[in-house]
């Protein structure tokens, strides 16, 4: 694959994954809620929710998101090898974007169909429960796709450092678009049309298909001294031998378990509690640009480990803070918005940062030392990490926080503080990481 060293136009490429990304936030945190009517306020209902009463039978319903998560989390091992083996005059990234692309964004255009809308029934549980399994799968290939495209499109770590943080800039746009702007739309319109709103953004993913130059993969084209693709089994067996990547997916899985919980019931949980979602989220997102410069200040002059737990220990201590303000009287909670906000934004750039740039980077090193490029595995057994860790949180914890339909007594405030617990113990893991990891930061100075 020829390489990108121009800012430009690593930023540039650093754009294309936030359609696509924000296709998977409505999916997450509106469209998948907006079939239960349990831990909504009564205003909320006719605009967050499909029809204004359940659609789905929520134990089979949290079932089916726990299993479409874990789906999610194992096929992303056969799709990485897809994409890393593929065969064509026009190499392997591009064609499988769009494979990818196409039936994701069929499967979301489906979920806005209501098959049953008189009530909860299992025809319609099943057929949401499916098309959720197919949507995520082809998220899957297309994200792994684009991600593995991190190792071979640049040549250093400071280029991957760019692409990584202006991706996690990127994400941060898009959660604002998300969280404040399609929350503002929601105040007025109904879910299953700001749905079809955003659906556009999808085009981002187009950059690639531009920017990405590959030679022919097929056998007749195939240099010799070309770096080799390998076979599932050998692929997967490489990585998964890799001690340093998989100490390093047990931090992510604690870390990807408390920061979905909170995404993922976010909308609820604002709601229920009675603070201003869309305040908190512009004080929480719209300063990321200068923390990030501040984590990656840290990250230069401490190294990757200091600069991790430091936003961690920022995360949790933020989720606490929120589980006590919303506890408060109205009028304490009202004062303490912004500051929560505030204190929110000094990691929530930087913990989306950490998910490109470790694996790429350790992915690449292992190119160099192997010849062999299998980087779409590392995401793909990332993938499956984050799959198990968020189906846990968003289909078995926050189904459970949610309550009944009609229950006013629902747990989602509890929901910040088991998010808490999750940073806490992904920090008390980091200790256990290698030095390859740790020093990130200082090797690249160096």
């Amino acid at each position: 694959m020829n390489k990108i060293h121009r800012k430009w136009q690593l930023m540039l490429y650093a754009v294309a994954g936030m359609g696509v990304n924000m296709l998977n936030l409505m999916m997450g945190s509106y469209i998948c809620s907006a079939l239960l009517i349990g831990g909504f306020s009564a205003d909320a209902i006719p605009y967050q929710t499909y029809v204004q009463h359940d659609l789905v039978i929520a134990a089979v319903w949290a079932v089916f998101v726990l299993a479409a998560k874990i789906i999610d989390g194992i096929i992303d091992v056969p799709m990485a090898s897809f994409t890393d083996q593929l065969r064509s005059k026009w190499g392997r990234r591009r064609p499988a974007l769009i494979i990818g692309m196409v039936p994701m964004i069929i499967a979301y255009l489906l979920f806005l169909v209501i098959p049953n809308p008189n009530g909860a029934t299992l025809l319609n549980t099943i057929y949401y429960g499916v098309l959720l399994c197919v949507f995520y799968s082809f998220y899957t290939l297309t994200m792994v796709t684009y991600y593995a495209t991190f190792t071979e499109i640049v040549d250093t770590e400071d280029e991957r450092n760019i692409i990584s943080n202006t991706k996690s800039v990127c994400d941060i746009v898009y959660f604002i678009l998300g969280y404040v702007v399609v929350r503002m739309m929601l105040n007025s319109q109904n879910i299953r049309l700001v749905s079809l709103v955003v659906l556009p953004l999808v085009l981002t993913m187009t950059i690639p298909l531009f920017m990405i130059k590959e030679k022919s993969t097929l056998k007749k084209d195939v240099m010799a001294g070309d770096t080799k693709s390998v076979h599932l089994l050998q692929s997967l067996k490489c990585t998964m031998r890799n001690a340093d990547f998989i100490k390093w997916m047990i931090v992510y899985s604690f870390m990807t378990f408390s920061v979905q919980l909170f995404l993922g019931g976010i909308n609820e949980y604002f709601s229920f509690v009675g603070m201003s979602m869309i305040k908190v989220m512009v004080c929480a997102f719209v300063p990321v640009p200068f923390t990030l410069m501040l984590y990656n200040f840290i990250l230069k002059k401490k190294g990757f480990g200091f600069a991790f737990r430091y936003i961690l220990i920022t995360y949790t201590v933020c989720m606490a803070a929120l589980y006590i303000i919303a506890g408060q009287a109205d009028v304490i909670k009202k004062a303490l918005e912004i500051p929560a906000g505030l204190l929110c934004s000094l990691s929530i750039g930087a913990l989306f940062a950490v998910a490109y740039s470790v694996p790429s980077q350790l992915a690449a090193d292992e190119e160099k030392k192997t010849g062999v490029t299998n980087s779409a595995m590392y995401f793909a057994i990332q993938g499956l990490f984050s799959g198990v860790a968020t189906g846990i949180a968003t289909g078995l914890v926050l189904t459970a926080l949610k309550g009944k339909e009609g229950d006013a007594s629902s747990a989602i405030s509890y929901m910040t503080l088991i998010s808490a617990a999750g940073t806490f113990a992904a920090l008390l893991f980091t200790f256990m990481l290698p030095k390859s990891i740790i020093k990130m930061g200082v090797k690249a100075k160096e």
